[in-house]
């Protein structure tokens, strides 16, 4: 992995792998289009993996997310997430399966990195691969954690074209 465009990333090693200790089977996504605060409500149905020895606590990726709310299974747990720079944190025990609801803002129009939402030329354009996803919301992003997806993109009209 190269490591000359963001010096604070470490290489990621074969050797060094654990499996994920939750597992994704459906993904529900529904944006707000704003140029400076755009809305993600994000629902996901985590499932514990079976092959995991990990801790009971729920670690997801996040990086300039302003986290609005959170709850497990309609439950608000946003004062139980531990949140920083990388992500967030919820501490267990958690159920073996459970729905993961999630509320987050994020700015398209200050995003210059091109990763997640941001603005190119007026225009709404994502970059998720590799790790751009948790740009948008909080998510164990990875490529070993797959799912299915729904999306709903809203706008004002103002907002010409959504593809």
């Amino acid at each position: 992995m190269r490591t000359d465009q963001n010096p604070d990333q470490t290489p990621t090693r074969l050797a060094d792998y654990t499996p994920p200790g939750w597992l994704v089977d459906h993904v529900k996504l529904v944006f707000d289009l704003a140029p400076s605060a755009t809305r993600v409500r994000a629902a996901i149905r985590f499932r514990r993996n079976a092959g995991d020895s990990g801790g009971a606590d729920l670690e997801l990726d996040g990086r300039k997310l302003t986290l609005v709310s959170t709850a497990v299974d309609g439950r608000d747990v946003t004062a139980d997430c531990l949140v920083d720079r990388e992500g967030l944190r919820l501490a267990g025990p958690l159920p073996d399966e459970f729905l993961w609801e999630c509320e987050t803002e994020i700015d398209p129009e200050a995003n210059t990195e091109l990763e997640g939402l941001y603005l190119s030329k007026g225009m709404f354009c994502t970059q998720c691969e590799a790790e751009g996803f948790r740009k948008i919301t909080y998510f164990p992003d990875r490529p070993d954690v797959m799912a299915t997806y729904s999306v709903r993109i809203e706008a004002p009209r103002s907002v010409a074209v959504l593809l």
